[in-house]
């Protein structure tokens, strides 16, 4: 279904806690000083924006405390969604103008990013820092380190460390997101080709596919496994799916067409970041298409057998998530730093 083209408004800036805002103000260097040109790397603001990680930090964890089930899982497929198209670049933010027509929606409106969401934190996050060091800190970077944080609260330390320098883009398609983003129908063959095209490999595919552990799917990504699969008269699943799982999910659906219902992605584990996704794949209990591709694959398939391992799943998911977030990278004096991160400057 076409994407509905609207411009959404900009919310209103969540009011901070008074005693947030005192320590994120501390140490932060005013003006508009840009960080110097060059690859990412670790700490990239500490001289011109010292405040600027604590600043993410301290939001994402207040407004995940107050949403851990689902924020977390929000802001890890904003980074997903938002690197998928042109780059990790925060393309994904903005807002189609009003009256420009469909050809040029903007990213967020096309379909597959239609239940995306953690948009307000970002604007948060952007606010409070164009306050105090204007002009200095991407929304890109700001996406990256709220999709770490995030995930990170649970366990309460880092769990990767994010690289720093990115820029802002100035275009923004729905029909790019359309033709870039992984389908949740897509067999081994196209995924495969898909994160090939982003300089990712199979071993990217299957690490960052345990995503899935946390968050939710709605039902008509899936239906179409789960009655009249074959083609025959009475109801049949795709039979890589665990028949009890699949019988579940077609009492919690009802149709294949159902859009307003959603279940876990990963079930019996759903609000955990954990190995646990890869253990329900190994049972036929993957939600999509995409998730049993995995098993269609003899390299793909041995490492879900090693990622079932908590430890190793972690070790391995902070480098594939950090190689990700080099997906083609503005830097230097490419792109823009947004003020607004829903619009490009000057919009």
């Amino acid at each position: 279904m076409a994407a509905m083209v609207r411009r959404r408004p900009s919310p209103a800036v969540t009011t901070m806690p008074v005693v947030l805002v005192v320590v994120v103000f501390v140490g932060v260097v005013v003006g508009g000083a840009s960080a110097s040109a060059g690859p990412l790397k670790a700490h990239y603001y500490r001289h011109v924006c010292p405040a600027a990680e604590a600043v993410v930090r301290d939001i994402v964890t207040a407004r995940v405390a107050a949403d851990p089930a689902a924020l977390p899982a929000k802001l890890l497929r904003l980074f997903f969604h938002d690197c998928f198209v042109r780059g990790c670049d925060a393309s994904v933010l903005i807002d189609t103008v009003a009256g420009s027509g469909a050809a040029a929606a903007a990213e967020k409106d096309a379909a597959p990013n239609g239940s995306l969401g953690g948009y307000d934190v970002i604007d948060t996050a952007k606010a409070v820092l164009e306050a105090v060091c204007p002009g200095v800190v991407s929304c890109a970077d700001i996406v990256a380190l709220a999709a770490r944080d995030a995930v990170s609260y649970q366990f309460g330390r880092d769990l990767w460390d994010v690289q720093l320098g990115r820029r802002d883009g100035v275009v923004s398609l729905a029909s790019e997101a359309l033709a870039n983003l992984p389908a949740p129908s897509d067999n081994f063959t196209t995924l495969e080709s898909n994160f090939a095209g982003k300089g990712l490999d199979v071993k990217d595919l299957v690490i960052l596919s345990g995503a899935h552990t946390i968050g939710v799917g709605h039902c008509n990504l899936f239906g179409a496994r789960l009655f009249n699969f074959t083609g025959a008269a009475a109801p049949s699943a795709d039979p890589s799916l665990n028949a009890a799982y699949a019988a579940q999910l077609r009492a919690a659906c009802g149709s294949p067409s159902n859009n307003a219902t959603a279940v876990p992605m990963d079930p019996g584990s759903p609000a955990r970041f954990d190995a646990h996704y890869f253990v329900n794949l190994k049972l036929g209990r993957g939600l999509f298409a995409s998730d049993a591709a995995l098993l269609a694959d003899r390299r793909a398939a041995a490492l879900v057998h090693g990622l079932t391992d908590q430890d190793y799943f972690l070790r391995e998911f902070k480098n594939a998530v950090r190689k990700m977030g080099r997906v083609g990278v503005l830097t230097g004096d490419q792109g823009e730093i947004r003020k607004n991160c829903r619009a490009v400057n000057g919009k």
